[in-house]
């Protein structure tokens, strides 16, 4: 049998492996959402990021996330809204303003107010981490419902966690680690909702 050349070989072999790498990616599963029918007719462009609801025992980790959350919607092609601005207009509206759902804050009421719409409530489960001994666990969980400030319906939603399991040496540095962790998880958990968020019109 006559083979190939190996530099025509070695080509080839890449050429393959790019392929596959190429179609895993693009065949990657999606974590489980809901997009609503014709979701690209509801002229949605103008999304307002409502303060992130925190059901974690981090004060800190609800406005480090919302922050997030606003940059991964500028990036998927909606125009991006300060956070500032939405407060000012909408905080000495709502007495429970930094805790807002669909219910105490509808989307109706923001969308007269700011002109927006869609509003997105996001829901911070989990954001902390538990230690014991030199082991420690950080887990991250956040729930999304993007609302039609038009009908109150939902647009989109899902949700997502990770948890992230690691060993040190000592206490310290088992800490620093857990610094260090927390921050990524955020991201992955950002990473795998906005997979499943239609791209904007700006995109």
């Amino acid at each position: 049998m006559i083979g190939l050349p190996l530099g025509k070989r070695g080509i080839y072999g890449l050429t393959v492996l790019v392929f596959v790498a190429v179609l895993l990616a693009g065949c990657a599963k999606k974590i489980p959402h809901f997009v609503a029918p014709e979701y690209d007719k509801r002229g949605v462009r103008l999304i307002a990021v409502l303060p992130v609801l925190n059901q974690c025992k981090n004060p800190e980790a609800a406005a480090l996330f919302r922050g997030k959350v606003l940059e991964r919607i500028y990036f998927n092609g909606y125009p991006k809204i300060p956070l500032k601005d939405i407060d000012e207009k909408l905080s000495p509206l709502y007495s429970d303003y930094q805790q807002p759902t669909p219910e105490s804050i509808p989307p109706r009421g923001i969308g007269e107010q700011l002109g927006v719409d869609a509003v997105l409530y996001v829901t911070l489960k989990e954001c902390d981490t538990s230690f014991m001994m030199l082991y420690a666990t950080t887990s991250v969980a956040a729930v999304f419902d993007l609302r039609s400030a038009k009908t109150n319906d939902s647009l989109w939603n899902t949700k997502h966690s990770v948890t992230e399991r690691y060993f040190e040496i000592t206490p310290d540095r088992l800490r620093m680690r857990s610094c260090q962790v927390f921050e990524p998880s955020m991201e992955e958990v950002l990473d795998k909702a906005m997979e499943t968020l239609p791209l904007g019109p700006d995109t």
